[in-house]
């Protein structure tokens, strides 16, 4: 099992910029791929980013391509997303997941293992 913590979550302007970070304990980081998900008031949760076991390979829903940047340091068992321009749409709890999988899996049900989340709100 490995166990999630999100940190990094505030209230910011639109235009400004966030970080937020992903802290793993259990397993073996390096066995999991990684990505971050969101979830808006009254909306489904939906895949923002996500990140193979490696860093090698990387995918991003389309509202946040080229303004999200999601890497993660496998030797400090952490996953990050850069979030600049950042829009009042952005506004969610954002959360953090792992899939002990091979491969990378773009669903909420593709991850076992999930962060409390953390709260994103951008003012306009």
């Amino acid at each position: 099992q490995v166990q999630l913590v999100e940190s990094g979550g505030g209230l910011v302007q639109a235009g400004g910029s966030l970080r937020l970070s992903c802290a793993a304990s259990g397993r073996p980081f390096s066995s999991y791929a990684m990505a971050w998900f969101r979830q808006a008031p009254g909306k489904e949760r939906e895949v923002v980013a996500a990140i193979r076991r490696s860093g090698g390979n990387t995918h991003y829903a389309d509202s946040v391509k080229g303004r999200f940047t999601i890497s993660r340091d496998n030797a400090k068992h952490t996953v990050y997303l850069r979030m600049n321009s950042l829009k009042p749409e952005d506004t969610a709890v954002y959360y953090c997941a792992a899939d002990g999988r091979y491969g990378l899996r773009l669903g909420v049900r593709d991850y076992d293992y999930w962060g409390q989340g953390t709260q994103v709100t951008i003012s306009s």
